[in-house]
């Protein structure tokens, strides 16, 4: 029997609550981002008054901290996922396109390196950066088997790779390639996916 379903109906309806609130966080905190987003605007978006959102989130910060929280542990949970079999370049690939998938569907924000408001927020939720850690130790043990494999350029520092990695997840690319070029998304992301795994010189 899981947690949840151990839990009592009042507690399930308020786990399902906060589920939608992080939810339409997430989507708010990616269509508008974190300055322009509300405590007014998500509890519109969740159909429920701001005095029942503040029981769940005492401010916006700590609201926007649990739903990149949320996403890390998503990305920890679809890596555990995976197939063990797979090859180090596989797995940065699935996780890529993973990420991909989300960021289409208006659920993963911009990296909080553009916003040093959302910056300076995260870096002292420390259960965030606790997470954050684990997941680039994590990566980086990938990027290092893959440079053993002979799948990754040896000749580049793994932080090179793992920054250059992670900028793909908010490319903005992404959105023109959908907006500009009325390209489908399984083609924005088949095209993204083989940029950065095989560039683009001929």
């Amino acid at each position: 029997m899981s947690i949840f379903a151990k839990l009592s109906f009042k507690d399930q309806a308020f786990r399902l609550r906060e589920d939608a609130i992080l939810d339409a966080t997430t989507q708010l905190f990616a269509s508008k981002g974190f300055d322009l987003m509300t405590m007014d605007d998500v509890a519109l978006a969740v159909g429920i008054s701001k005095p029942s959102l503040y029981k769940h989130f005492k401010s916006k910060e700590e609201l926007a901290g649990a739903a990149m929280l949320r996403l890390l542990q998503e990305a920890q949970a679809f890596l555990d996922g995976l197939d063990a079999a797979l090859s180090p370049l596989q797995q940065l690939s699935a996780l890529l396109e993973w990420a991909m998938r989300v960021r289409l569907d208006g659920g993963l924000p911009f990296l909080p390196s553009t916003s040093a408001h959302v910056r300076d927020m995260l870096t002292r939720n420390l259960r965030y950066v606790a997470a954050a850690l684990q997941l680039n130790m994590r990566l980086k043990k990938i990027v290092q088997a893959g440079k053993k494999a002979g799948q990754l350029r040896h000749d580049l520092p793994d932080d090179v790779i793992l920054y250059s990695y992670y900028a793909r997840t908010c490319d903005p690319a992404v959105e023109y390639l959908r907006l500009y070029a009325k390209m489908p998304d399984e083609d924005i992301i088949g095209h993204m996916l083989s940029v950065c795994f095989e560039g683009i010189r001929a």
